[in-house]
């Protein structure tokens, strides 16, 4: 775990962007490590924004699982080993929050940012505001969840799309997603294979991918996360069978494995089938100088530029003839459109206001409390195995 510098930390009286700094309690899931070693765009995300908002001065503790963060931030642990042999389940998920809450009301903060979808629910327990970051679609029961959180908890979508699937839902922003773009290779391949990238099921068009490329023969990298049982039939039942000697296949690939094939790639194909509430994969691609081939499904609309940093097709039938423009498209393109729309630092700024709202909704009177405050008041958070960070 990295030691955050003493310059990182906020001191007393400390101000950043001509405001008091915060005090920022970033609850993750308890899945996978923060960040994770391979599969976890949450994760990535929660790492992004927390090391961004130490950097603007602002005092952050990450709740997670585990015995370590590679993170700047403080960090809490729930429990000693990461659960991602049991995602989704409910009990890991009730027990980290209830652990969560139990060491939020040792501490004191300013703002909780939960990224879970059990936490939110206990929102008018917790001792400070609760910022909700919606990282799944909003429509369904996820949607029917949070609309059932009300008053206590601020929601944040992550793209227009996302939030348009649920107008109804008590939403306070909208914030993309940001990545580190120097954590990037940037390489152009235009002679490179195509990549798919995501998980094993229906809605990410692996299939699609496949019958696409080899329509205009070109060779398909499919990289793919293939570790939980739902994933493993369809793989089985209806990726394999597609498989031959045109397609190389990685599963569950690692962090350094993930940004290697991204660097080295031609483009990353998109072919979803699913209305994707974001889909951190095509900035991290755009990011590597490598342009997205998608369908105009969900967000994608708002993450690619068409002509300039991808190609978006209303059809499958059109991605064959995509991929063969791509060489039309300019590499540096695309990494300019994430350094400039999508980039961490702008992510955390954009955190930070909707944090302040958030309490300003809260508690009318914080601001004008916290400007007369004449100190800082330091956490007394119970660190988990690693301690501090």
């Amino acid at each position: 775990m990295r030691a955050a510098s003493a310059t990182q930390r906020p001191r007393s009286g400390q101000k950043t962007n001509g405001q008091r700094a915060l005090r920022i309690a970033m609850v993750a899931p308890p899945w996978f490590e923060v960040p994770p070693a391979g599969y976890g765009g949450i994760e990535a995300i929660c790492a992004t924004l927390v090391d961004a908002l130490t950097a603007h001065g602002h005092e952050v503790t990450l709740f997670g699982a585990g015995r370590a963060s590679r993170t700047v931030a403080r960090f809490a642990s729930t429990m000693p080993e990461v659960q991602h042999r049991r995602i989704g389940e409910e009990l890991p998920a009730a027990l980290h929050t209830a652990r969560v809450n139990r060491l939020l009301a040792a501490g004191r903060f300013d703002v909780i940012h939960d990224h879970t979808v059990v936490g939110p629910l206990t929102a008018a327990q917790r001792p400070a505001p609760t910022v909700v970051t919606l990282h799944g679609p909003a429509c369904g029961e996820l949607g029917d969840v949070f609309a059932s959180v009300g008053g206590p908890a601020s929601l944040v979508a992550i793209s227009q799309a996302q939030r348009s699937a649920r107008p109804d839902l008590p939403w306070l922003a909208t914030v993309y997603h940001g990545v580190d773009a120097d954590r990037f290779t940037v390489a152009a391949n235009p002679d490179g294979p195509v990549l798919w990238l995501g998980r094993f099921c229906p809605d990410k068009g692996p299939d699609l991918a496949i019958t696409a490329c080899r329509e205009v023969g070109l060779p398909l990298v499919l990289a793919g996360k293939c570790a939980e049982p739902v994933e493993e039939r369809y793989f089985d039942q209806r990726v394999r069978p597609l498989l031959g000697d045109d397609v190389d296949l990685v599963h569950n690939a690692d962090r350094a494995t993930v940004n290697r094939l991204l660097a080295a790639a031609r483009c990353l194909i998109m072919p979803i089938r699913w209305a994707e509430p974001f889909g951190m994969v095509m900035i991290e691609a755009m990011a590597s100088g490598t342009p997205v081939v998608a369908l105009r499904r969900g967000s994608v609309p708002e993450i690619v530029r068409h002509g300039v940093t991808g190609w978006i097709c209303d059809d499958p039938s059109q991605l064959p003839e995509a991929l063969r423009r791509v060489p039309e498209l300019d590499p540096m393109a695309c990494v300019s459109h994430v350094r400039c729309r999508f980039a961490g630092d702008s992510m955390a700024r954009r955190y930070e206001q909707v944090y302040r709202d958030a309490i300003a909704v809260a508690h009318p009177n914080a601001a004008k409390h916290r400007t007369s405050s004449s100190g800082w008041s330091p956490l007394s958070v119970p660190m988990g195995p690693a301690g501090r960070s």
